[in-house]
């Protein structure tokens, strides 16, 4: 049986309304004010870290929590799509399905710092879809089906608060149609990222006491990876090795900074414990709306972590497993006070997916290595200007073959690279009223990055 760490809470026994629970002594906790956008500021107790919400008192070297919030959000509007927009992305979505690259790149919708990518297939409900590094916008035409389905992105809720990204995000849909009701939450992800001395393999699947239908464990390339309990059902949890996830997997180096100002050494593994609690549980607990969840985030973190699962020390001795003592990790990670800050937030965001240097130049340098490996070629810039030699006249080629001026066919090429990154408006010459929009969209997008907004 694992025992507990000496310097963790002893096991004490609390009711959650009618359902009683075996739970270690929450770590204390530090309150914050909370800011008219939702999240949490303000002064905090002198026991507390400048840096962190987690009291001194807790024991930092067996836990430490980095951050926690919102990973994904799922949200619908119901509302009416406006026949001009109707026509409008209609007529984009057709451009979208030419076979022509030169028509195709013309399928962007630009608002305000926005570029979206539209898209030419949708789905049964949801003919039009727009994409881009915030929002994935999905309209539909039916008055039986909300107006709007949107997911917003992991990354720009680490630049913003949920309320924040709402708001900028109705106001994007509000545009393209009535919006009858606030915003529905189909899907919410709450997660928490922390490092920990515990070994994450230590216990076996019968320490989870939960509802779940099932319970996995995973590894990659050998190393252990995680948990996942219960997939696919309307409630499911995930704990697991999120440096590892970053590295083999989503590249979100990103995180890497916020973890640091939290106070991460930059080499101890970081975990991620993580809900996926869908519109089902939602509308149960009379939390339909956004500002009904937001305003509940400790109630569903508490519902989640301990009438749903438990992480336990089993007793052999007891065939009652309600009854077996809460894991000393789970007793800090049930802990989170969703009432407090979160951890740091981004200070730069672009709406643009564009791909990362580390992509980009290890393609590059290594496309170069393997052209200089085939021609016996040593040195690197004698390679280089070999290389866009041997480049040019390949494209040229190709370019002469289609029919093509050179430039227009590089041009063509960028062009549809510029749609799917959302990062240069296509299309014929604007007049100077588009070009002003568009350089005011810049500059906006610029001074947010130079101010760290």
């Amino acid at each position: 049986m694992h025992k507990p760490k000496p310097d963790t809470p002893k096991a004490v026994t609390r009711s959650n309304d009618s359902i009683e629970t075996a739970a270690t002594q929450p770590p204390a906790r530090t309150h914050a004010q909370r800011a008219p956008d939702g999240r949490m500021g303000g002064k905090v107790e002198q026991d507390t870290e400048p840096s962190n919400t987690v009291s001194n008192n807790s024991n930092s070297e067996y836990f430490k929590p980095l951050r926690w919030g919102v990973d994904s959000l799922y949200l619908s509007y119901p509302g009416e799509l406006f026949p001009e927009a109707d026509a409008k992305l209609k007529e984009l979505k057709k451009i979208a399905q030419s076979p022509e690259d030169h028509e195709a790149v013309l399928a962007q919708y630009p608002m305000e710092d926005h570029l979206f990518e539209v898209k030419d297939k949708g789905t049964k409900f949801f003919p039009y879809i727009l994409v881009d590094n915030a929002f994935h916008i999905q309209f539909s035409r039916s008055k039986a089906m909300p107006l709007a389905y949107i997911q917003i992105s992991s990354e720009y809720l680490t630049h913003v608060s949920p309320a924040e990204a709402e708001k900028a995000l109705r106001q994007i849909v509000e545009q393209f149609g009535t919006v009858n009701e606030p915003a529905n939450v189909s899907r919410i992800d709450l997660f928490v990222d922390f490092f920990s001395s515990e070994d994450m393999e230590s216990w076996n699947r019968h320490a989870w006491v939960t509802r779940g239908s099932s319970i996995n464990q995973y590894a990659v390339e050998g190393e252990f990876s995680g948990w996942v309990i219960g997939p696919g059902g309307v409630i499911s949890c995930r704990l697991y090795d999120k440096t590892l996830e970053i590295e083999k997997q989503s590249k979100k180096f990103y995180l890497h900074k916020l973890w640091k100002m939290a106070g991460w050494n930059g080499t101890d593994k970081v975990w991620r414990l993580e809900f996926e609690i869908k519109r089902e549980v939602l509308t149960q607990k009379g939390l339909p709306k956004l500002n009904h969840v937001l305003a509940n985030l400790n109630g569903l973190w508490s519902y989640a972590t301990t009438e749903w699962l438990r992480l336990t020390l089993p007793n052999l001795d007891d065939k009652t497993r309600s009854r077996w003592p809460i894991h000393p990790l789970w007793g800090y990670l049930s802990s989170v006070d969703w009432e407090t800050n979160g951890g740091p937030l981004s200070s730069r965001f672009t709406a643009a997916r564009l791909p990362g240097d580390d992509k980009l130049f290890s393609m590059g340098l290594s496309t170069i290595i393997s052209y200089m490996a085939r021609e016996g070629i040593k040195d690197l810039y004698a390679g280089y200007e070999a290389f866009i030699a041997a480049l040019y006249d390949y494209h040229a080629g190709k370019s002469q073959f289609l029919g093509l001026p050179f430039d227009d066919y590089i041009a063509e090429k960028v062009a549809i690279k510029a749609r799917l990154f959302n990062s240069i408006l296509n299309g014929k010459e604007p007049t100077a009223a588009e070009k002003q929009v568009e350089q005011d969209r810049l500059a906006e997008q610029y001074r947010k990055q130079s101010d760290g907004e």
